[in-house]
């Protein structure tokens, strides 16, 4: 059979022989291992004179087995020049782990080769030397026995696949190197006691032994323990939380039912409050409504008929905006006016400001027609009697037995705060908060902001909406339960009459108000935005 040659490289270590030692054959593929390869130095006898420690390790070529520390005496360099062992049949020794096969496998007995004669070297460091033992679990340092005896090196067959392990120097690659074959070399002898496990040779000088943990290739981590997962935990689902998760007509049926339940519950408690002597002295003291100035109106303008259809026009329009603002994540369109220095918005939020500002125009003359007619004494007190006179009135509207209307000439007390709230409190306050909220407030007014910060405007602005929902609501359906057709014809067709032409026309400018409604979205929107700015889609 044919052996290969392997080419000698460079010394593992500085000042040693080049690597792999020798000329040799290259190894028989299938050959078992015997003792580990050493690649520059061999133990020789303990020199006399001591000398300084270098750590020198030998790499052991063998498979499936971990790193133990065995500790020997001074070593001397030797030539590695003399001729390969004949190492086709070896004598099966000892098992390498307790319980296992002899190793190495075969019956044939090796032939004997003349060993190569040990040369005698300038004394060097008392390294100790880490050969290759098998452990179980952890390494284990065990005494050495009293007489060393020396035992023959068997030189290294082939070694096919190794198991790659750590890099010999720092910073190195992987020992040994991908597809290496080593030649069969023969060693000199080494100092060394046979070891079952893990032994420790003596030494001349003390030395400390710092601890080396074995890692043992291709063991399986042992299986952590199953840990029970903690039981899940329902999260609290408050009360609010569970409203909010409900459907829109389950929402609507379930808040109507409240209504009706807490009304029902006012009307009884009312009524029987009323009974009471105390209360029908109070009611007939003040009847619900005070008198007005002597120089006060009578009846209803044609001007505050459009005045209350344009009202209601814009306000329907600015609730459906504004709405659409909180509910909108992602705009379908954006606007950006001409003006230098304008801020791009969604389109939504210009159709919401376009609409605030057409709506405070509309009040500012509604105000002025107020003052210059005289029509602001029926919406403005001007006695403290409209305090208990509005409580009178409340109480005889939980009671079903309204107050009588007369709208055309006077408002109840209740009608008259509620007007006046509506007008000169709720009105500004949207106003103001609104403006704060929109890319017209200048953003440099420092001082100003600090005194009036964003958050107090919206804390402010929804509530106030609110509020203008629920007056809307409350207002229309005390027209229609306190004489509908008269009531109409009043604020419609400026007559106090009762005939259908006030409902007819209230009909007409609801269409209006639903078409609008409709209307309001960015198919609509966008065409008209273009006559003032840019629309686009980001």
């Amino acid at each position: 059979m044919t052996v290969p040659q392997l080419r000698r490289g460079l010394p593992r270590v500085a000042g040693g022989f080049a690597w792999p030692p020798g000329d040799g054959p290259a190894p028989v593929r299938g050959a078992a291992v015997a003792a580990p390869a050493v690649t520059e130095a061999v133990a020789a006898p303990p020199v006399a004179a001591p000398v300084d420690a270098v750590p020198v390790v030998a790499a052991a070529a063998v498979v499936e087995s971990v790193a133990a520390p065995v500790v020997a005496p001074a070593v001397a360099t030797a030539p590695a020049t003399a001729p390969a062992i004949n190492t086709s049949h070896l004598r099966a020794g000892l098992p390498r782990v307790a319980g296992g096969a002899p190793w190495p496998s075969g019956a044939a007995v090796a032939s004997s080769a003349p060993a190569a004669t040990p040369v005698a070297a300038a004394p060097v460091a008392a390294a100790p030397v880490v050969a290759a033992a098998p452990v179980s679990e952890a390494p284990a340092v065990a005494p050495a026995p009293a007489a060393p005896v020396a035992a023959p090196v068997v030189a290294a067959t082939s070694i096919e696949g190794l198991r790659r392990g750590l890099p010999r120097v720092a910073g190195g690659s992987p020992w040994p190197s991908e597809g290496i074959r080593v030649a069969a070399v023969a060693a000199a002898p080494v100092i060394a006691t046979p070891v079952a496990e893990t032994v420790a040779a003596p030494v001349e000088a003390p030395v400390e032994v710092a601890p080396v943990v074995a890692a043992v290739a291709d063991t399986p981590a042992p299986a952590a323990a199953p840990v029970a997962a903690p039981a899940p935990v329902a999260p609290k689902v408050s009360l609010k939380d569970r409203i909010s998760a409900l459907p829109l007509l389950s929402k609507i049926l379930w808040g109507s039912a409240a209504f009706l339940v807490i009304a029902g519950l006012a009307i009884i408690l009312t009524r029987l409050l009323v009974a009471t002597p105390a209360l029908q002295s109070f009611i007939e003291t003040y009847p619900g409504e005070t008198h007005l100035p002597e120089t006060a109106p009578v009846g209803l303008p044609a001007w505050l008929g459009w005045q209350h259809f344009f009202n209601v026009f814009l306000m329907v329009l600015i609730i459906r905006s504004g709405i659409t603002i909180r509910r909108e994540q992602r705009p379908t369109a954006y606007f950006t006016p001409r003006r230098a220095g304008g801020h791009k918005v969604s389109l939504t939020i210009w159709f919401h400001q376009s609409l605030d500002f057409l709506w405070l125009i509309n009040g500012v003359v509604f105000v002025v027609l107020l003052f210059i007619t005289g029509q602001w004494m029926r919406i403005v007190p001007t006695s403290w009697e409209v305090i208990p006179n509005a409580v009178s009135a409340g109480l005889q509207y939980l009671t079903l037995d309204w107050p009588t209307e007369n709208g055309w000439v006077n408002y109840n007390s209740l009608q008259v705060l509620a007007y006046f709230t509506t007008v000169f409190l709720a009105a500004p306050l949207a106003a103001i908060t609104g403006f704060r909220m929109s890319a017209a407030w200048p953003a440099n007014w420092k001082k100003l902001n600090a005194l009036y910060p964003m958050e107090w405007a919206r804390a402010i602005h929804f509530p106030v909406m609110i509020y203008f929902c629920a007056f809307i609501v409350i207002h229309v359906f005390l027209v229609f339960t306190t004489g509908a057709l008269r009531n109409l014809n009043h604020i419609y067709a400026s007559q106090d009459v009762v005939d259908w032409t006030g409902f007819w026309i209230f009909v007409g400018s609801m269409v209006l108000v639903g078409g609008a409604w409709a209307a309001a979205r960015p198919l609509v929107i966008a065409p008209i935005a273009r006559l003032f700015g840019s629309v686009t889609s980001r």
